[in-house]
């Protein structure tokens, strides 16, 4: 596997973004929460897109709880936000 001068800057701009002036395990250990984070965002943001559209085209409240695993209340306020507030 081979990667660009780009993608290599972009991934140690990242790491250094998280570790800070942390070096060794603390600071590695920062790097891969981080990022975690940034990719759970990530995919809570796609979920609740998906959560919208299945609710525009007839799933019900109770039914997206159930598949997404999230309450009544939370879908609701989810299916009653516009996207990418």
């Amino acid at each position: 596997m081979s990667y660009t001068d780009g993608q290599v800057s972009a991934a140690t701009a990242a790491m250094d973004k998280y570790r800070g002036c942390d070096d060794g395990e603390v600071g590695s250990a920062l790097v891969v929460v981080g990022l975690s984070a940034e990719r759970t965002a990530k995919e809570a943001q796609i979920r609740d897109d998906m959560i919208r559209v299945a609710h525009r085209v007839g799933a019900s409240i109770r039914q997206l709880g159930e598949v997404s695993g999230l309450g009544r209340k939370t879908v609701t306020a989810i299916v009653s936000s516009d996207a990418r507030d």
